[in-house]
């Protein structure tokens, strides 16, 4: 009966070195012995993620058939493997992304990412006078981020944030450039560059002149703490040593990643000025994101983070589908069929990379299951037609097991013009952050 006697680490448990801390992910000799799981400080905790992609969508290719237990449509079918735990939403709408009256034509793409998580209509300006409104996964950082090495995390992949004044219709670039807002006039950053979120997750407060010291003399993260990896190891039971040895063999993994990028990107000269750790790659770009994504959710140094797929009036090509038009231009269709296919094919190609996000999650352990399960994952923007800029019915659906709250294998048909706010409050009162109202919303939805 050695489960009963096996010794019990601290949830926080951390492994320091020179300049260093690393938390670990959650073990198994963090549960003390004859204690269940959910009745310990090592319970699982919802993890949320939040996911935007620009220029809506070509509905009739994403929207499934039928209501009820739904078969996936052509753009969503890259999400086949995780089908039982995808909810799809149709009819929801964000009006304040929309005009609100005579003066406020245009600026369609600039509202759509200020509006995704909150619901709340922009200011008109392209000075330094900005609002909005906070957005969910802020108002739930400061609820249940606060005992979290990083209260939320922002990741995109596009930078435009050295672009300032107007970049549509009389919008300050600002909001189009993250969909993250602490209150109303404090917009969150969104970081592209991985070595700078890994530096955030697993670093000591480096500066940029201490970051790139470190990228070229520095040993690795993990060599600073190798004595204490060792004489913790040598005090768990096998199935922990084994779990320690996966989640540090997968950090390093990622750390090879970004050093190879590094060079890669370093020995390129006609691009001096791409940042460091940026892979020139998209798709290898992404992917090390989600990853970094991943880790910080297993180690618990966040458990709410947001994700750009694209920016807004990107003007990414995509030549490894065959396509040569950038991405904004694709988007205005004029409802030719060959110019819907083609954007049909970006849409799904954008899905099959986010479904990479899930895989990763579900084959990550986390407590009694893994991380999809005890996360809550939403996915779409707040365009419908690009090429006519509405904005109902919107591209939407959520993911994950929600810690047992929501049930997968689902297209939830709700009303014309349901506000999307109603999904918006409908995730915060799942994350234990009940509120009464998010600006246009008029419920929960009850169904989710």
């Amino acid at each position: 009966m050695s489960f009963i006697t096996r010794k019990h680490l601290p949830r926080r448990t951390f492994l320091r070195g020179a300049g260093v801390t690393l938390s670990l992910p959650l073990l198994e000799s963090m549960v003390p012995a004859l204690t269940a799981l959910a009745q310990t400080a090592a319970a699982p905790r919802l993890k949320l993620g939040f996911c935007f992609m620009p220029h809506g969508a070509v509905m009739a290719n994403w929207t499934p058939a039928a209501e009820g237990a739904h078969q996936l449509s052509p753009i969503l079918a890259p999400l086949e493997p995780f089908k039982d735990q995808v909810v799809v939403l149709s009819n929801l709408a964000h009006a304040m992304a929309g005009p609100q009256g005579p003066g406020d034509n245009g600026g369609d793409h600039t509202r759509c990412p200020a509006v995704f998580l909150n619901g709340v209509h922009p200011k008109r300006t392209d000075g330094a006078d900005i609002l909005a409104g906070a957005t969910i996964d802020q108002i739930a950082a400061a609820k249940i981020g606060q005992d979290t090495l990083l209260p939320s995390l922002e990741l995109a992949i596009e930078d435009y944030s050295g672009l300032v004044g107007s970049c549509d219709v009389g919008f300050s670039c600002t909001y189009m450039n993250t969909i993250s807002w602490r209150t109303p006039t404090a917009p969150m950053p969104m970081e592209i560059n991985p070595r700078i979120v890994f530096d955030r997750m697993f670093g000591d407060g480096a500066n940029a002149d201490e970051r790139v010291r470190r990228i070229e003399t520095q040993r690795s993260i993990l060599d600073e703490v190798t004595r204490q990896v060792r004489r913790l190891q040598g005090g768990l039971g096998s199935g922990d040593r084994n779990r320690v040895s996966d989640y540090l063999e997968t950090v390093r993994e990622i750390e090879r990643r970004i050093q190879l990028a590094e060079k890669r990107t370093a020995d390129v000269v006609d691009v001096p000025d791409t940042p460091r750790g940026v892979p020139d790659d998209f798709v290898e770009h992404t992917k090390l994101m989600f990853d970094l994504m991943t880790i910080a959710f297993q180690a618990d140094i966040t458990r709410i983070s947001t994700f750009m797929m694209a920016r807004e009036v990107s003007y990414r090509t995509f030549p490894m589908l065959g396509i040569s038009e950038a991405f904004h231009p694709a988007s205005h269709h004029q409802n030719n069929p060959e110019r819907l296919a083609q954007l049909t094919k970006i849409q799904t190609f954008h899905v099959g990379l986010w479904s990479s996000l899930l895989e990763k999650l579900r084959a990550t352990p986390d407590g009694d299951g893994n991380l999809l399960d005890h996360s809550l994952l939403l996915y779409g923007g707040a365009m419908s037609n690009s090429n006519i800029h509405n904005h109902s019915p919107l591209p939407i659906l959520v993911a994950g097991g929600a810690l047992g709250s929501m049930k997968g294998g689902r297209h939830l048909k709700y009303a014309e013009n349901t506000p999307m706010a109603n999904l918006l409050l409908t995730i915060l009162n799942k994350a234990g952050v009940p509120q009464q109202i998010v600006d246009d919303s008029t419920g929960t939805l009850s169904e989710l």
